[in-house]
């Protein structure tokens, strides 16, 4: 479980290609302090289990499945990646509650900076429409951030300077992909409500006990 507050800027040092995955490495001095196989690692949002560590660095494998629903296929080496390390259990809840499995992908629209932030637009896929809502919470390649407008088709949020300065977000140009990762609980909102009304009886109906 994670929160969307990125802790480090990091970068690929080295990406091979196997038969029907890819095997990352990557540089994050913060976030692999203590970091042990096994162990779990956002990267822009993408929740990878870590394979091997040393020197400031840990190699994770990307499965199939993540290239295809992601863009992190798109990571080439020196490409800059947002870092985050699981919540800890006691800790602070700084952002909202992020799983590292992405929904979808969308891509940078438009940027329109101001004086003191910049207003970027992000095209979202119609599947995800329904979940996203103005004022709601958003992960964009692991940041967590708030909606400002909702389109049918789009999105846009505010970004701080220091948003801007700590996570790739203040690099990436119009066309440029981004993970999208949208709020579990609008999720399960929308499921336990499709099975209120579905046909049949209710969790604990007495009619959907065993007549024998």
């Amino acid at each position: 479980m994670f929160t969307g507050i990125i802790e480090e800027l990091g970068e690929v040092t080295a990406v091979e290609q196997l038969a029907d995955a890819s095997r990352f490495r990557l540089r994050g001095p913060v976030v692999t302090e203590g970091a042990k196989h096994g162990d779990s690692i956002a990267v822009n949002g993408v929740c990878l289990t870590v394979v091997e560590t040393g020197e400031g660095e840990f190699t994770a494998d990307v499965m199939a499945e993540t290239l295809k629903r992601s863009s992190l296929g798109a990571l080439t080496t020196g490409s800059r990646v947002n870092l985050e390390r699981p919540m800890a259990l006691g800790g602070r809840l700084g952002g909202h509650i992020v799983q590292g499995h992405v929904d979808g992908t969308g891509a940078i629209v438009e940027r329109v900076p101001s004086e003191h932030w910049e207003i970027v637009k992000v095209s979202l896929p119609p599947e995800l429409t329904r979940y996203v809502v103005e004022k709601g919470s958003i992960t964009v390649d692991g940041v967590s951030l708030t909606v400002v407008d909702a389109g049918a088709d789009f999105f846009t949020i505010s970004l701080i300077p220091t948003t801007l300065a700590l996570t790739t977000l203040g690099r990436k140009q119009p066309g440029d992909p981004v993970n999208l990762e949208v709020d579990v609980l609008a999720k399960y909102v929308e499921r336990l409500l499709g099975d209120r009304s579905a046909p049949g009886p209710l969790p604990g109906d007495p009619s959907a006990r065993d007549p024998r």
